[in-house]
């Protein structure tokens, strides 16, 4: 079996990870093939054996499976070792468009860094995970992306027995703002200049400084950030361990997209004081890349004078946000040539919707049909707002287009993520397909009965991280 590997972070010093093999699991079977992602990445599939590749019983030839070990702030505490606890880094491929990318097994068995976890993962987050990471791709936001699922023939213990899978997570890299503070809360000087050179040559190559490489991080933490909001998406656990930092949303655990809008919404079930709420998201990417700072610090020769720069850095990720956040919801309203009122004009969007409980995706869609007023219980004071709307897009000669291309019709909705998984939990795979159908191509409206809101009984309180 052969996969053509070329592995760049194995070439790093041992103390960067921990070199194992996945732990074998009893009947594994294929769930999803990503068949055009793996064209992309020149991975001949009748050249390996899928059900044994991405299950971790069969390693492909080249490859050299390794933990990668890391630190992180979880919900603002610090912890000095994480690393992957349920993950094994086969190998790095070179794709059709010459990038270099992490082919990972996600719920392979237990690491030196798994805390007394399963090192296993169970089919509903892996399902979800593969799902809406193939939605962010559709919909032109920088993610990982899914590869694989493979079911194991094997249960998982939670709070009951559930069936077991493997995830194939395939990421620009597995890098994280942790992995440097996993070595610099060590004072390894030494570790952490060769990461932060391994990072540049891999990610960022025109930065010739550590100050170079923050502030392209923090560019494209902000456009990240903005993208995410703009289809009201809610990570869930935006610890600095999962805050990669080639700029890809990564780690979908209890992540969840809203429904009705409001900016305090929380979905993670871990989440009790909602640090991670969806308007909070910009702040803790802020804080997030404050850290990352923090840890490049040994780096500079003179740390009072570092300190000052790097503080206006991470300063100039809010400006940078801004601007990335207006442009975004001004198209959603249909506006590219921006005037002085125009951002007011989305706040007060935004204000009313959640006033009436609108929901956020069906609003912004309906805007280009004039159906948008059937999301507010109060239509007239819809009308209110609209009215000087529709005057001022009559100078916006391609509004209706933009719009299309802006506000997706179809996004993986909670409650349709967890029929789903209880369908497959059941053996029944159209649910997966037909959701997998309808996202590759979200701004269409291909499958209208995907794009309603949940009935009363349908609405998801909390989403989980299945670990």
């Amino acid at each position: 079996m052969s996969i053509p590997f070329d592995n760049s972070y194995a070439r790093l010093p041992d103390r960067f990870y921990s070199k194992l093999n996945p732990t074998p699991v009893q009947a594994p079977q294929v769930f999803a093939l990503n068949e055009s992602l793996a064209a992309e990445l020149s991975i001949d599939l009748s050249a390996i054996r899928p059900a044994d590749v991405f299950s971790g019983n069969g390693l492909p030839a080249n490859s050299e499976p390794l933990a990668q070990a890391y630190a992180g702030h979880q919900f603002g505490g610090w912890n000095p070792q994480l690393g992957d606890g349920r993950a094994i880094l086969l190998g790095e491929v070179i794709g059709q468009d010459g990038i270099r990318r992490d082919i990972q097994l996600k719920g392979s068995g237990p690491t030196p860094y798994s805390r007394n976890g399963d090192g296993r993962a169970w089919l509903g987050p892996v399902l979800r995970e593969y799902v809406v990471s193939e939605a962010m791709h559709a919909m032109g936001i920088p993610t990982t992306r899914a590869l694989a699922a493979v079911t194991t023939g094997q249960p998982v213990i939670r709070e009951r027995p559930l069936p077991g899978a493997v995830l194939t997570r395939v990421a620009q890299s597995h890098i994280r703002v942790g992995t440097f503070q996993f070595f610099a809360a060590r004072q390894d000087v030494d570790a952490l200049r060769q990461l932060t050179d391994h990072v540049i040559d891999r990610h960022y190559p025109t930065a010739e400084t550590p100050l170079d490489l923050l502030h392209q991080v923090i560019a494209r933490q902000a456009e990240l950030i903005a993208k995410w909001m703009s289809v009201g998406f809610i990570h869930g656990v935006m610890n600095t361990d999962n805050c990669q930092v080639a700029g890809e949303t990564i780690d979908y655990g209890p992540c969840a997209f809203m429904d009705e809008y409001h900016p305090m919404r929380v979905f993670s079930s871990i989440d009790h004081y909602g640090r991670y709420a969806y308007a909070k998201q910009p702040d803790i990417a802020a804080w997030n890349l404050a850290q990352f700072a923090t840890a490049l610090l040994p780096l500079m020769p003179d740390r009072d004078a570092a300190i000052e720069e790097f503080t206006e850095a991470v300063n100039g990720f809010a400006p940078i946000f801004a601007g990335h956040w207006q442009s975004l919801f001004l198209q959603k309203i249909g506006i590219t040539n921006a005037q002085d009122d125009d951002v007011q004009m989305v706040h007060d969007l935004l204000d009313l919707m959640m006033q009436q409980e609108a929901d956020f995706t069906n609003t912004f869609r309906g805007l280009m049909t004039d159906t948008a007023s059937h999301q507010f219980t109060d239509a007239a004071a819809f009308e209110t707002w609209a009215r000087p709307w529709r005057d001022r897009i009559k100078s916006e000669p391609d509004a209706e287009q933009v719009m299309r291309q802006n506000n997706p019709a179809i996004i993986p909705r909670n409650h349709r993520i967890e029929q789903m998984i209880q369908a497959a939990v059941n053996g029944d795979q159209e649910p997966f397909n037909r959701l997998m159908a309808a996202l590759a191509d979200p701004f269409n409206d291909n499958d209208t009965e995907l794009t309603k809101p949940p009935s009363s009984e349908e609405v998801v309180q909390q989403t989980f991280c299945g670990t």
